[in-house]
């Protein structure tokens, strides 16, 4: 068996080829972006040609980087952007381009879906509730307005399956990836044949579900020679990207807890069961790990908050941070430091783009409250980091609701290299805050982890807790944490008094 673990990461922006070694350490990662296409509001679509050419660059890319031999990769691994819709015919081509999940056309489909089967039995076999974000809505939609697509298709496939598709020929997705499509039913880990039945979709369009650390096939040599590989070489399904990322935070056994800080924002933990929110706040995906779940709350803009502040707040941090060098980030936290939490009674509501988790709410809209002349800029800095801090809480608040212990929480993604916002989070949550070494990479190794669990490199998923390494331990302050406990109704009240005004404004 060769010596490496070649893991393929498809995100939003691009595909990241990485290779780790039999001992988790990364060697190399290779990026190669593709565009994303706006046709019409609310329509949100990629072109899957462009995943298989970022695939095939990025690692002949990888491998030249690394001097890595082909027939030396022992297995390639998936991690993928989740809740898409893409049609193919019965040769594996696109009948139309992907739409990704950030697309919310479908929203009849989802109120369609509403009626024949109805909100709460949708929660209770998926784990999520209905939305136009899921993969269900999406292949309605194309039912309903593509009809000749809906007739071609041979199967919808999510991301990463259709590059599985293409290295192996194996129409197949995963537990993981299959629970964010509103069609899978999380418990049985199986499609729900009671909603698939009650919405007319054949059950032979979808993919085969697997375990995520199950070898679905083996590299074929067409695909081999575009890819600059040999063929014969397993490939292991992975996972959605959530759950790969819980992974690669060693987020494997029940109680553990992770917050993804990138410019969306989630909390997520492992649980040998799934969590229902009476107010269907927070939602399930099912984890990497067979028997394992993922109860997960998402808000929408957090790093996209804070990138938002860079960009109309902090014109001279860009300029200075240009010239030495440096993130503006950078900048920012120090200048932001040096205000007092709370900042002075000021706080910012962060819904630039709507909200999910917790209020599920597209029409909500940024706010700063509480301005006076005492104010400056970079109050308005600090409050963006808190008011994310204070909308994550309400999420973490929904699982502790429901009796789940939560004692520390390990901190991954980009905006988990500032430290100010690590001790922001510490002192909002009222716990420990482990910054991890590996941020934004924790993803990709994830999905390593997977496919070296699926080929008898690891022993299991636990090896992840060697593997990944806690750069940090931020602790919570007395004082700081009574400052914040008095603000944080504050900010929930805030947001419920606004509501008929963001209605009013019409979203």
């Amino acid at each position: 068996m060769g010596k490496y673990i070649l893991a393929h990461d498809l995100g939003t922006t691009g595909n990241k080829a990485t290779l780790y070694d039999r001992e988790g350490n990364l060697l190399a990662s290779s990026f190669y972006p593709y565009p994303t296409y706006y046709p019409y509001p609310n329509w949100v679509e990629q072109n899957p040609l462009d995943h298989w050419e970022a695939v095939k660059f990025s690692t002949q890319e990888l491998l030249a980087k690394s001097k890595v031999k082909p027939q030396e990769i022992a297995v390639i691994s998936f991690s993928g952007q989740m809740m898409g819709c893409l049609p193919v015919d019965r040769d594996g081509n696109p009948l139309r381009n992907i739409i990704i999940w950030a697309d919310q056309r479908g929203v009849k489909e989802a109120n369609l879906i509403r009626d024949r089967v109805g909100e709460d039995k949708v929660y209770k076999i998926t784990g999520h509730r209905i939305s136009p974000t899921y993969s269900a809505s999406k292949i309605l939609w194309i039912r309903n307005n593509e009809p000749d697509i809906f007739t071609r298709t041979y199967k919808f496939l999510l991301a990463k399956d259709f590059i599985i598709y293409k290295l192996t020929g194996r129409w197949v997705t995963d537990f993981s990836d299959a629970s964010g499509t509103n069609l899978f039913d999380l418990q049985r880990e199986d499609w729900s044949a009671e909603i698939i039945s009650s919405l007319g979709i054949p059950l032979e369009k979808l993919p085969e579900p697997h375990n995520s650390l199950d070898v679905v096939g083996e590299l074929t040599s067409s695909s081999a020679e575009e890819l600059g590989l040999v063929p014969g070489i397993p490939v292991v399904v992975g996972g959605g990207d959530g759950a790969c990322a819980a992974c690669g935070a060693g987020v494997i056994e029940e109680g553990d807890a992770y917050n993804y800080l990138g410019a969306s924002s989630w909390i997520a933990i492992a649980s040998r069961r799934p969590v229902y929110d009476p107010r269907l706040r927070t939602f399930t995906f099912h984890h990497l790990e067979p028997g394992l779940f993922m109860p997960t709350g998402t808000m929408q803009s957090a790093g996209l908050s804070y990138q938002w502040a860079r960009d109309n707040l902090a014109v001279r941090e860009k300029e200075i941070a240009s010239s030495f060098n440096l993130s503006p980030y950078e900048i920012m936290d120090l200048e932001a430091e040096k205000i007092p939490p709370g900042c002075e009674n000021l706080i910012f509501l962060p819904y630039l783009l709507g909200e999910r988790s917790p209020h599920w709410n597209p029409s909500a809209r940024g706010v700063f409250i509480g301005l006076t002349p005492r104010h400056t800029r970079v109050h308005l800095i600090r409050a963006v980091l808190e008011g994310v801090g204070f909308n994550l809480r309400i999420i973490l608040d929904a699982f502790l609701m429901q009796g789940i212990e939560i004692r520390e929480i390990r901190l991954i993604g980009g905006g988990g290299k500032s430290r100010l916002w690590a001790k922001i989070l510490a002192d909002i949550f009222e716990r420990d805050i482990l910054r991890m070494e590996i941020l934004e990479e924790a993803t990709s190794l994830g999905s390593a982890i997977a496919g070296g669990v699926g080929v008898g490199i690891f022993p299991s998923l636990k090896v992840a807790k060697e593997i990944v390494k806690i750069k940090e331990r931020v602790i919570p302050e007395e004082s700081e944490m009574a400052v914040y406990k008095r603000i944080f109704p504050v900010f929930i009240d805030a947001y419920e008094r606004l509501i008929p005004i963001f209605d009013k404004l019409g979203g």
